[in-house]
């Protein structure tokens, strides 16, 4: 009797996004929507903040209620100076973020891709890591005046080590076998770099990208309180004058919600960009 032959499993097609989940538990049971556990935290923080406030347990003069920070936001959104703080200091993290990502971007590809570039470049980034950022104020005012410069300069400057280390460290971390295998495919160098590292790099660059993202903005914070004149910085420093508490956490909120929206982005980026790899979400 002839064997009948075997059936192998269809192959999934290359823009399948594949994901490996924990495994699932027979039985129907009530399960809370991922959006509103994300959201319980946040919520009930604030929750605690205000019921804290009404009862008298935090004092505002140490920290404003939520019903004050938000008629502070409508005050500001009114006349036209809370967006355009907001502008003034999305105008310096996208400048800065751009300069130190270009930096970032090549020192990576120039250390990762070359022996000789990984002999000069990343030592030296190492030991420049070292060194607080933040400590560099001083020397920027020397150098660059009180202007808008150090401010980028800074933004600029945070943004480049996370990208740097999280490149490298993807191109670095590509399989050997893979590449010599696309080499024995006949594969040049520049289809190796195009088609095989930097696609293995991706995942970590975007890592790099999440952190460089929080930085920048967190570098914004210590910037904008070199002189400036405009911005989220400048009205923390000018409510820190008369203690206005609520202006104070208004401009720490709008901080925290640009750089959830820029982590927002960048996970959807995730998402598209990494279709043809599988990922692990946790167990149910």
């Amino acid at each position: 009797m002839t064997p009948e032959p075997l059936q192998l499993p269809a192959l999934a097609k290359p823009s399948t996004r594949v994901t490996i989940r924990g495994t699932a538990r027979t039985g129907r049971r009530f399960t809370v929507p991922r959006s509103v556990r994300r959201a319980a935290g946040p919520v009930g923080l604030v929750l605690l903040w205000f019921i804290t406030s009404a009862t008298g347990l935090l004092p505002e003069s140490v920290l404003a209620s939520p019903v004050d920070v938000i008629k502070q936001a409508i005050e500001l959104t009114g006349n036209g100076e809370l967006p355009g703080a907001i502008a003034a200091s999305g105008r310096r993290a996208a400048t800065g973020f751009l300069i130190g990502a270009t930096i970032a971007l090549s020192l990576s590809l120039l250390a990762g891709l070359f022996r000789l570039g990984e002999d000069v470049i990343d030592s030296s980034m190492g030991m420049f890591r070292a060194i607080p950022w933040v400590g560099l104020i001083p020397l920027f005012i020397v150098w660059f005046g009180i202007e808008e410069t150090p401010k980028i300069a800074l933004v600029a400057l945070g943004v480049t080590y996370p990208l740097y280390f999280n490149i490298y460290g993807g191109i670095r971390s590509t399989d050997a076998q893979l590449v010599e295998a696309a080499r024995m495919m006949g594969l040049g160098r520049l289809g190796l770099v195009t088609y095989v590292i930097l696609p293995s790099a991706l995942p970590g660059a975007l890592v790099g990208l999440r952190y460089a993202l929080s930085t920048a903005w967190l570098a914004l914070v210590f910037a904008e309180q070199i002189n400036a004149d405009a911005g989220l910085g400048y009205l923390m420093s000018n409510a820190q004058q008369y203690f206005r508490t609520d202006v104070i956490v208004l401009c720490l909120a709008v901080y925290a919600l640009l750089g959830l929206a820029c982590d927002f982005a960048v996970r959807i980026l995730s998402r598209r960009l990494l279709t043809w790899r599988a990922n692990f979400e946790g167990e149910a």
